[in-house]
């Protein structure tokens, strides 16, 4: 079996049927095994679906204290654009497009350390980029840990019910894994202690960098503007942690075939570039299942790319190097001959 078969922790009900087909549970199936995965009480190896959620619902009581005490309309817009473009582009530009794909290295630990916290944190690393790979390496297939082709919930789920790595990995497959996320920086399990906590991750090191960030950010909005600035902006971040456990079944097409000619190059599967996330966050994911080691993902003329936009800034200021852009590829192998057999077929009709 490859590594990235096995490399994830399977779903009680599995990632395909007897028959190899894709295994599609029920509502029911899939709540059921949210709440077995995230209880610690069963398993200290729960611990990562239960912190991320609990990180996330942490966010909803100062989501009700800024509605209750601070709300204005100036303050709600704000935290929507931190939302969206703040940490959308956040999650693009680290956990992507550096932490998965490496489509640009940093000079310095520094910059790494600043591009890390440069937004309010909900999302563990390890949980991201691991399952990542396996997306692209199985997207729309078995084993894809959220395959827009099972639902809507079973994409929402994917970080608690099938991202988490597996628990019986030897110790090549988990050097494999610790390869994967050494690039972050993340202080990782020695292989014993990875079977006693089923991460790579340290558990109490995560938890110290989410409370050491969420401390920083909202002392540093709290000078800016207070309590009601500082409850704007937390109470914003639950709608990207809960806008980015549905992103991917809108971007694969909510599981059908919604490309377009011109528009979506990639026919691999039926990923999707999408005006709305790809402006806010740089995600146009056609484009991104086409090269995705690019760190731009914007190719055409009205894609707009702010994530990118970032990265050359750290390469303009000598932070970052090594930066890949496929755009005059994009534009070789695809977009300049679609526009010939455009051109073509309109003369010959």
């Amino acid at each position: 079996m490859p590594f990235l078969d096995r490399v994830l922790r399977p779903p009680s009900y599995g990632w395909r049927t007897p028959e190899g087909e894709l295994s599609v549970p029920t509502k029911r199936q899939l709540v059921g095994e949210l709440f077995s995965r995230v209880n610690i009480f069963e398993s200290r190896k729960n611990w990562p679906a239960f912190t991320s959620w609990f990180f996330t619902v942490s966010l909803a009581p100062v989501f009700v204290i800024f509605f209750y005490y601070h709300f204005s309309w100036p303050l709600a817009v704000a935290g929507f654009f931190y939302s969206m473009v703040g940490m959308g582009s956040y999650g693009t530009v680290w956990l992507h497009r550096y932490g998965t794909h490496g489509a640009y290295e940093f000079k310095s630990r520094f910059w790494r350390l600043v591009t890390r916290n440069l937004v309010i944190r909900v999302v563990p690393d390890e949980i991201y980029i691991i399952s990542h790979h396996v997306h692209h390496a199985k997207s729309e297939k078995p084993g894809d840990p959220y395959n827009a082709e099972a639902g809507g919930l079973y994409c929402f789920l994917a970080d608690t019910n099938h991202q988490p790595i597996a628990r019986d990995l030897s110790r090549g497959d988990y050097d494999r894994v610790c390869r994967l996320m050494s690039r972050t920086g993340t202080p990782l399990h020695t292989y014993e202690q990875y079977l006693k906590w089923g991460t790579a991750e340290k558990p109490l090191r995560t938890i110290i960098d989410f409370l050491g960030n969420w401390a920083f950010w909202y002392g540093v909005f709290f000078l800016i503007g207070g309590h009601a600035l500082a409850t704007a902006l937390f109470a914003s971040a639950i709608m990207w942690a809960v806008g980015i456990r549905t992103f991917n079944y809108g971007a694969h097409g909510s599981g059908k075939d919604k490309q377009r000619d011109g528009v979506d190059f990639f026919r691999g599967d039926h990923s999707i570039n999408q005006l709305w996330p790809g402006f806010v966050a740089g995600e146009w994911h056609n484009n991104h299942h086409l090269f995705g080691t690019s760190a731009r993902n914007g190719f055409l003329w009205y894609q707009l790319d702010l994530p990118y936009l970032y990265i050359r800034f750290l390469k303009l200021i000598g932070a970052a190097h090594k930066v890949r852009n496929h755009t005059s590829i994009f534009f070789e192998r695809h977009y300049l001959p679609y526009v010939a057999r455009t051109k073509a077929a309109k003369s010959s009709a």
